[in-house]
């Protein structure tokens, strides 16, 4: 009589479906951990300019004609590239007493990071026009969100 062993062909399946749900699980508890590591990263960076703008421009008690140029030109970044999103821009307040650091194109998981962690260095968050309130929705889930980091 001839014995056979091995696995049977629903236990190799059963066994390869286990590990494809195990390895989807680790590859996206490393997405969220890398996305919240990305906009930590980021919130430091961004307090590091407020921070270099408020030195660089607090002499003269104005903000008028700051821009990411100029803070590129007098030392204060390295480059254009934004901490986070698209394109981005550092804007003065029409008298000159406040400046934003506008960053643009985040998605909505960003846009969430920004109204639940507000930092503490900005004197006020607006959210796609809007002064961000941790209990309003105010993130569009498509990738178009604005957010203004205003300090003085």
């Amino acid at each position: 009589m001839c014995e056979e062993s091995g696995r049977s062909l629903v236990e190799v399946i059963g066994i390869m479906a286990i590990g494809a749900i195990m390895t989807v699980s680790a590859v996206s508890l490393y997405n969220m951990i890398r996305g919240n590591q990305i906009r930590a990263i980021a919130s430091a960076q961004l307090e590091q300019i407020a921070r270099d703008t408020q030195m660089l421009m607090g002499m003269r008690g104005d903000y008028s004609g700051i821009s990411v140029e100029y803070l590129i030109k007098a030392g204060a970044l390295k480059s254009e590239r934004a901490p986070l999103g698209g394109p981005w821009s550092v804007t003065t307040s029409a008298d000159g007493k406040t400046f934003a650091i506008n960053l643009t194109e985040l998605s909505v998981g960003e846009c969430d990071y920004f109204i639940t962690a507000m930092p503490k260095w900005a004197s006020q968050v607006r959210v796609n026009g809007m002064p961000a309130d941790s209990t309003a929705d105010s993130c569009f889930s498509s990738r178009t969100n604005e957010i203004s980091f205003i300090a003085q």
